[in-house]
Formats: structure tokens, C-alpha cells, sequence
């Protein structure tokens, strides 16, 4: 079966996410951001990282970009029901 893992930062809002990925351009480290501004419990409790999951274990929007993006390079801002992500997909097996 496939796995992937990768990391995340939830944010309320676009223009959050947006400015998150200017910093992240900027040169700032994924998982320290993660640990800042996520409001997902990932994020402070281990840098947004998601652990390792199957295809459809996630919403259908971030399921997509999980097994379509390229590894190691930042997507977003991605909508979901929960907020604003930016993603970041680190292995695909």
C-alpha cells in the first residue's frame, strides 16, 4: 500500500497562509513556523509533522496535493474545511 508523509501549517486565513509562504521564500525553517502559527495540535506539538498515512486518509483537497506534489517543495495556500494549509509532502513510497 502507498504512504506518504509530510508536514503542515493550518492557519484561519489566505492572506495568513500567504504570508507564511513569503517567510518560508525568505529562507525561515517549515517546522519552526509550524510550531508558531499552526493552529493545528501538529503543529505545536511536533513542527506540523503528520506522521506517515495512506491515499485517502486525509480531505480530498490535501489528499490531492499529497500525491501530486513534488517532494520537498512547499504547496499552498490549499482550502479545506479546517482552514488554510500550507504542505509540505516529505516521502511518497
Amino acid at each position: 500500500m502507498a504512504q506518504a508523509s509530510a508536514q503542515h501549517i493550518l492557519v484561519s486565513t489566505e492572506e495568513q497562509c500567504t504570508s507564511i509562504l513569503e517567510e518560508l521564500k525568505g529562507g525561515a525553517n517549515f517546522t519552526t513556523l509550524a510550531k508558531h502559527h499552526s493552529k493545528c495540535p501538529s503543529g505545536q506539538r511536533s513542527g506540523g509533522d503528520l506522521g506517515t498515512f495512506g491515499p485517502g486518509q486525509m480531505v480530498p483537497a490535501f489528499d490531492q496535493v499529497i500525491w501530486k506534489a513534488p517532494l520537498g517543495e512547499v504547496q499552498g495556500p490549499v482550502q479545506t474545511d479546517f482552514g488554510w494549509h500550507l504542505i509540505l509532502v516529505n516521502s511518497r513510497v
